[in-house]
């Protein structure tokens, strides 16, 4: 189903440089997206791919400085995001759009649209770090590079592991073994897969600006709570040392365990203005937070795992790169997958970086510093590229 007939988004909310447009015909889609650097149709092309709760327009602050440096910069808004969403989506809607092998296809789709076979280098954050994982995995000959942002992708399942790889992390015992600690907790994943998630978290712009002027705090550099490290296991007691946004308390939905935790006054803060958090929170007003979840309900039912066991044993064939904020969970959320996205998963790896002053925003709190990191990046796999020829 096609988008309604929204415009694009107004200049006056957007830096000097970045356009913003729909393009048609996107596997069915009429999708939004952000351009910089489009002036010159043979720049090389870098696509930016956000995560959950944001939209293309994450990317604001980093765009003008990937095309000042020569490339033609594209974020879309995601399958069921922004204004790429046609409206809200049912919980009961079919999650096969959502998935993973699908997502690929709504890129290739809109690279084809832009007129181009193939980008230098697609670059993910959060939720978007995994789809950007996906599609290098899959289109190495598409996707020249790729770097990975606050999640890390931990990749494909071995071949001996492939049968275990495919349980559903809906029936995973962590579920029953976090319900009983004696502070009884849920992981985030579980909720967010619920039926509660989406009417929990929906309602008009005020009501979403104050639920996710709290969430943002909460995991960035701001919130002097988060103070990251590696896990000791996949167990209770070490998941729930991490922060409720990530380890809830059982029964307890998101907005009420991020909003006491708001900064005072609920006022805006220099990466986030009141102006910014108004366009999330008028997007996520209109089209309602379940399409954005379906994501999440994707990885739970084991259609992800899935996806990725068709590739069992494979590797990123392409240079990839990690990025995270110094005070991000988001790395160390699933232990281990850190050490295999660097070890195993990655055949060309280009190190982890974490920035100072940044939590999971990362690209949103320190623009500068994510910028000069992947520009670095595309100049050293570049040469690396021509020496391996």
């Amino acid at each position: 189903m096609n988008a309604p007939n929204l415009p694009p988004l107004d200049d006056a909310v957007l830096p000097t440089g970045i356009r913003s447009r729909f393009v048609d015909g996107v596997n069915g889609l009429r999708m939004h997206l952000l351009e910089a650097g489009h002036e010159d149709p043979g720049r090389p092309c870098l696509l930016l791919l956000h995560g959950f709760p944001e939209l293309a327009y994450s990317w604001r602050k980093v765009m003008p400085a990937l095309a000042k440096a020569g490339y033609h910069v594209v974020a879309p808004d995601l399958r069921g995001y922004g204004r790429t969403a046609a409206g809200p989506v049912a919980y009961e809607a079919d999650l096969a759009p959502f998935r993973m092998h699908n997502l690929l296809l709504d890129l290739l789709c809109l690279i084809a649209a832009l007129g181009r076979e193939r980008v230098a280098t697609v670059i993910g954050h959060d939720f978007g770090s995994w789809v950007a994982g996906f599609c290098a995995l899959a289109r190495p000959d598409v996707f020249g590079s790729v770097v990975l942002m606050s999640a890390p992708f931990a990749g494909t399942p071995t071949l001996d592991a492939i049968a275990e790889s495919l349980r559903p992390p809906a029936q995973d015992p962590i579920h029953a073994a976090l319900s009983g600690l004696p502070r009884p907790r849920e992981h985030y994943h579980r909720y967010f897969a619920s039926p509660a998630a989406a009417p929990d978290m929906d309602g008009n712009p005020t009501r979403v600006a104050a639920f996710l002027r709290a969430y943002f705090h909460h995991k960035s550099a701001d919130w002097p709570g988060n103070a990251p490290h590696p896990l000791a296991g996949w167990t209770p007691e070490a998941l729930a040392e991490m922060p409720t946004y990530y380890i809830m308390d059982l029964g307890r939905s998101m907005p009420a365990t991020v909003v006491p935790e708001a900064p005072e006054g609920g006022a805006g803060c220099a990466w986030l203005t009141d102006r910014e958090l108004a366009v999330y929170a008028t997007e996520y007003a209109r089209s309602g937070f379940q399409g954005p979840l379906q994501g999440y309900r994707c990885r739970m039912d084991g259609s992800l795992a899935r996806d990725l066991g068709r590739f069992a044993g494979g590797r990123l064939a392409v240079p990839a790169l990690f990025i995270a904020g110094h005070s991000d969970w988001g790395p160390f959320q699933a232990p281990g997958a850190l050490e295999r996205m660097g070890a195993r998963t990655c055949a060309h790896f280009y190190g982890c970086h974490f920035v100072d002053g940044a939590g999971h925003w990362v690209q949103q709190e320190q623009p500068q510093a994510v910028a000069d990191l992947i520009l670095d990046f595309l100049r050293r796999s570049i040469d690396d590229a021509g020496h391996r020829i």
